[in-house]
């Protein structure tokens, strides 16, 4: 079962990334395009910062779920990452469940907005601004499924010490991870050099 949420979930978030790069290409082009007009021309393109702020967002939001299936938020583990096996999976639980109920109130309340706002136009497109807030029903719902399929992984699924930990400190050892799966990341800088010198 498992085997076949990931294979899904995997499909789904490479369209997501397909289109997150076709968002940030569009975007490209309007805002350069409209700084060149705008300079060279004296004129511009009427829609650019209307259609590039719509992009920037749902660029953001899908580019959210991709992180989300990767585990690849930052996060501290000072804490956890000291804790006994045991403790790391509760605290896991609810970490999940706390996304969970977080994601329900974002989906809830974006699709409350997209009903609000669907005979809405916007000033410059006169595209309906439901669509902006579809947004939020897209990583809410994302969300929800990729936690639930988290969720049951921890509690049936016997899981290694470093996968209870499922965030990120930073980005360069999220990079190191991504690239190099199953090897420890590197110790400080300090540790990787030696050290300062000893001295009897």
């Amino acid at each position: 079962m498992f085997a076949l949420a990931d294979r899904v979930l995997r499909g789904y978030t490479r369209v997501l990334d397909v289109l997150s790069g076709i968002c940030l290409a569009i975007m490209v082009v309007l805002v350069f395009g409209n700084v060149v007009l705008r300079y060279t021309f004296n004129s511009g393109i009427t829609v650019s910062e209307e259609l590039s702020r719509w992009l920037f967002v749902w660029l953001t939001f899908m580019g959210a779920v991709v992180a989300l299936r990767e585990h690849g938020h930052l996060g501290m583990d000072a804490f956890v990452s000291r804790l006994p096996v045991l403790g790391k999976k509760v605290c896991l639980v609810i970490a999940q469940l706390a996304m969970l109920y977080v994601s329900w109130l974002l989906l809830s309340g974006s699709w409350a907005q997209v009903l609000i706002n669907w005979e809405t136009e916007a000033p410059v497109t006169g595209a309906s601004v439901g669509i902006f807030y579809a947004s939020g029903v897209l990583m809410g719902a994302s969300a929800i499924v990729i936690l639930l399929r988290d969720l049951l992984r921890t509690l049936f699924v016997p899981l290694a010490e470093h996968e209870l930990i499922m965030v990120q400190e930073s980005e360069e050892m999220a990079a190191f991870e991504r690239s190099n799966p199953g090897l420890q990341p590197p110790s400080d800088k300090a540790d990787s050099d030696g050290g300062p010198a000893k001295h009897s």
